[in-house]
């Protein structure tokens, strides 16, 4: 990936700085300079025109447009922005050039003003190092902070809940409401210029006078810190997405990953670039120059690859597609500018500014071509037989046939916010993490759109940060992946009928995880080694037998933070921290195993472990065949794990006389007391009821089925007296003394 910039030859703000720019379509820029004017750009034409001329003693600092799309109403352009100014003011102006409104905010200059995100709120900070919190309208609501230094610049929290702001060397985020935790760190070696806190990723970035930029969670801690450039570093931003930032020196501009490692570096005459501002699609962005330029750069060159295909986007509205084993080489051209790509699953899906194109792997010159409502399109995630597109207006799910299938919604919901880690699809479920509610998960049914199962989320006790569905196999054993705030993985069945599916864990430390598109196997990076789960739904049939079931591999090649790229086949390709891709390839056998069991070739399983004679693999076909209740194959695989017991348990099962006896200690082997008690009873086996509980030395239960059912009172009496008579106890309780009283045993 990198970036293509364009310089006017002559610039427009002659010998001035321009110090601030803004978008307000895809193809409107705004900026503004020390010559007090505010100039209105048209990239594709490259012409320019005068909107305003400001008064001589004010000197443009910073401009920060209305955000779109307020309360439902969704604009398809920004209509106002806020100006501040060195004379102590900001200012309120409409797009055509009126001054609505100039309002006294702080002694000396104003140095940066932002809208928050739902554009109800504005935070203004000056070199009286105060912060405020002005309306809508420009009335003054509250001091967030005051201090003695000037304060350089200010972000929003994702949720507008909290405000970050520079104070000499440290970062403060301070939430507006009273008498909650300050958080402050010190972040640099020199003064702080600029910071940016992104609503998608919940990443903050910073950049200082000591020539370094970096990379923040939202706690505090530092993920990534650049090498120290040779000129302060005089801005920085997040595109809108959170995939990449860009960030601005002397002559200098560079394009990053959210991760921190760098995609490519310019050098552009521009002299020091004070601002940039990302278009709203993320596409392009525009820097401004001490030269008095405006840089306007675009991000081309983009790689998609899946199997034997890679694509690049070598225009702004030109593809092309390599494929590595014949060498074949097609060219894709566009109508208009490409926003999003994907390729997966044999099918490679763009969006333009308008359009949306679905192309075939196996035809390149026959796409699919259906309008957008919206536009901008955020997100494309692709399933096997369909896709989503999330833009500013909602989720609408496609078939590849360009059928729309439906449109889910939830209370509260924010598109603009989703990400592939929070939003996961598979061919019949749709899993979104709730932004609301961070601890919630939104389960809804892909072809109707609506709620699955009773309607009800899926609740977790902390906050989740990123999940996934798996892709193969029945609707009914659909299974979800997440990794909550503590990095902690959990698994959990996504169908749920009233009774609670169990939240399990599986994983500890894990940084980042990944579905097999064929199969369901799961891969993540735990703490130092890279693990793959290859049969995870063992948690549900043998809990013991999951370490067993595991493939594990020392990370320590991947340096710090990896991240999984993908994972098909049986090739799983990993990002490192900085950037270069690793590709690891596992054992083929476990998918080929998963698909004999899939279509209940049992023999070709056992064939097949005999063959590879490997324990790992037992174990998986262990926990399959107990799944799957056949228990010839489970008898043979847990001899060859060496698993004794559970053998016999199993041959004495197979001896049982009635079909309901049998499936009930199946489910006591996979530890499902509960419905082995319930499926007993309302076969009418009641004495088996009792005595499984009995087994477990459930004596309070085997008593109460006992009196319920008015038989075998006895029984229970007469083992509860063994048992205390072989520890040498005396009976305490006071309900067994009452029925002892009146049961000769």
């Amino acid at each position: 990936m990198r970036l293509k910039t364009s310089l006017l030859k002559e610039p427009k703000h002659i010998l001035y700085l321009v110090s601030c720019v803004g978008w307000t379509t895809a193809e409107e820029l705004y900026s503004c300079s020390d010559d007090h004017q505010l100039v209105k750009w048209n990239p594709v034409t490259n012409e320019t025109t005068r909107v305003l001329k400001l008064p001589q003693d004010v000197y443009p600092i910073d401009l920060h447009w209305f955000p779109r799309g307020i309360a439902g109403k969704k604009q398809s352009q920004a209509e106002s922005f806020v100006l501040t100014s060195s004379d102590g003011k900001f200012h309120l102006i409409s797009k055509l050039g009126r001054v609505e409104k100039s309002v006294e905010a702080h002694c000396g200059a104003v140095l940066a003003g932002r809208w928050n995100y739902e554009g109800t709120a504005l935070v203004t900070v000056g070199e009286d190092g105060q912060v405020k919190i002005w309306s809508k309208s420009g009335m003054l609501r509250s001091t967030l902070a005051q201090q003695g230094t000037p304060v350089y610049s200010v972000s929003w929290a994702p949720d507008s809940d909290k405000v970050l702001y520079t104070s000499g060397k440290q970062l403060i985020i301070k939430p507006l409401q009273p008498n909650v935790k300050v958080l402050q760190w010190k972040a640099h070696d020199g003064l702080i210029l600029k910071t940016d806190w992104n609503s998608v990723n919940d990443l903050i970035l910073s950049a200082g006078e000591d020539c370094r930029y970096k990379v923040w969670d939202s706690f505090g801690r530092v993920l990534y810190n650049s090498q120290p450039h040779e000129y302060p570093i005089t801005s920085i931003a997040w595109a809108l997405d959170g995939e990449l930032f860009a960030v601005g020196s002397f002559n200098t501009l560079r394009l990053c990953d959210k991760t921190g490692w760098s995609y490519a570096l310019e050098k552009p005459s521009t002299g020091s670039i004070f601002a940039i501002s990302w278009s709203i699609d993320g596409t392009q962005l525009a820097g401004a120059c001490g030269n008095g330029q405006v840089i306007f750069a675009h991000v081309v060159e983009q790689h998609w690859e899946w199997k034997n295909f890679t694509i690049t986007l070598i225009k702004r509205r030109t593809m092309k597609v390599h494929n590595v084993i014949n060498d074949a080489v097609d060219l894709l051209e566009f109508r208009d500018r490409v926003i999003k790509a994907s390729l997966n699953y044999g099918y490679l899906v763009v969006s333009t500014s308008l359009q949306c194109y679905v192309f075939s792997t196996k035809n390149w010159n026959t796409p699919l071509i259906f309008d957008l409502k919206e536009g901008t399109v955020s997100l494309i995630l692709q399933a096997e037989r369909h896709f989503l597109l999330v833009d500013g207006g909602g989720l609408y799910l496609y078939s590849y046939e360009g059928r729309l299938i439906s449109s889910p919604k939830y209370p509260g919901m924010r598109t603009d916010i989703l990400n592939a880690q929070t939003v996961s699809l598979s061919n019949d479920t749709l899993a979104v993490k709730d932004k609301a509610d961070e601890k919630v998960i939104c389960i809804f049914e892909a072809l109707s759109g609506k709620p699955l199962g009773d309607g009800k989320p899926l609740t977790h006790k902390t906050e989740i940060v990123e999940i996934a569905l798996d892709q193969k196999g029945l609707t009914s054993e659909r299974k979800i992946a997440f990794i909550d705030k503590n990095r902690d993985l959990f698994i959990t069945s996504v169908k749920r009928f009233g009774k609670e599916q169990k939240i399990v864990k599986i994983g500890t430390m894990v940084q980042s995880l990944a579905w097999n598109d064929t199969s369901n196997i799961l891969c993540g990076i735990q703490d130092s080694r890279f693990t793959v789960w290859y049969y995870p739904n063992t948690v549900y049939v043998d809990k013991d037998l999951l370490p067993k079931t595991l493939y594990e591999k020392d990370a320590s090649e991947f340096s710090k933070t990896p991240q999984i790229v993908s994972f098909v086949g049986n090739e799983i390709t990993i990002r490192r921290a900085d950037g270069s891709l690793v590709h690891l390839h596992i054992s083929p056998y476990p998918a080929i195993l998963h698909g004999y069991v899939s279509t209940s070739r049992w023999e070709d399983g056992v064939r097949l472990c005999r063959f590879v004679k490997d324990q790992t693999l037992w174990a998986c076909l262990a926990a399959m065949a107990v799944a799957n209740k056949d228990m010839t194959t489970a008898e043979i695989a847990y001899a060859a794990i060496g698993e004794i017991d559970k053998v016999q348990y199993i041959n004495s099962i197979k001896d049982l006389p009635s079909k309901e006896s049998r499936l009930a200690h199946m489910l006591l082997f996979s530890g499902n007391t509960q419905e082995a008690e319930t499926l007993l009873l309302q076969s009418g086996l009641v004495y088996q009821a009792i005595q499984v509980n009995i087994n477990l030395y459930n004596w309070e239960r085997a008593l109460d089925l006992a009196v319920k059912h008015r038989t075998h009172v006895d029984t229970v009496l007469a083992y509860r007296q063994k048992f205390l008579e072989d520890f040498g106890k005396k009976e305490t309780n006071q309900r067994f003394l009452q029925y002892a009283e009146g049961v000769s045993v």
